[in-house]
């Protein structure tokens, strides 16, 4: 290398140099007004805690959401399970009320007492049905109403019969707070 070169290296070398060994106090003062090398760092660094503190939220809001869907989950089974304990509780004087019936049947020697007694529980179950909303479906001579009966039979009709029409209810139907819990089976008139 020349003597020229040598000079020339040896200046670039020592720019440098200093430029390394000055501290960024210095850079600073001498740029001012524009941002430091370590704001980008720390607003990185901000980011990166705001960034955390969003997925931890989001994490116990998915947990939050989980533990809310088995809690309802486990409130519909026992809702099912125990949906027909009011109804239950509600029939068992009635089962109590056969079970003296046919104590006193054994013993009776009076027919229409022991019928009577079958009559007042049968009343009184019809009571708890009312009660719980079942309803019976109202057939005979009454328009065939596919929603509510079944034809099991077809009879022809009378003269004075229309078509279509329920002569006979063979099975009665209910229904429960308006839904039809079992459809009536029915004998319909159709014409020739």
């Amino acid at each position: 290398m020349d003597q020229g070169n040598a000079e020339k290296v040896s200046d670039v070398t020592e720019g440098i140099a200093g430029e390394q060994a000055s501290p960024p106090e210095a850079t600073a003062g001498a740029t001012a007004g524009e941002p430091t090398a370590s704001a980008p760092s720390e607003r990185v660094a901000e980011l990166e805690n705001e960034l955390a503190a969003k997925d931890a939220q989001l994490k116990r809001m998915g947990a939050d959401f989980d533990n809310a869907r088995k809690r309802q989950s486990t409130e519909r089974e026992e809702l099912t399970k125990f949906a027909a304990e009011r109804v239950m509780l509600n029939l068992l004087p009635v089962i109590d009320n056969f079970d003296r019936a046919l104590q006193a049947a054994h013993t009776a020697t009076d027919v229409a007492t022991v019928t009577q007694g079958i009559d007042m529980i049968y009343r009184q179950l019809q009571e708890l049905l009312t009660k719980t909303g079942v309803a019976p479906i109202e057939a005979a001579g009454r328009p065939f109403d596919p929603a509510l009966h079944e034809a099991v039979q077809r009879v022809p009709a009378e003269t004075d019969q229309q078509d279509n029409t329920i002569v006979e209810e063979l099975q009665r139907g209910y229904l429960l707070n308006g839904k039809v819990i079992r459809h009536a089976l029915v004998k319909v008139a159709v014409s020739g």
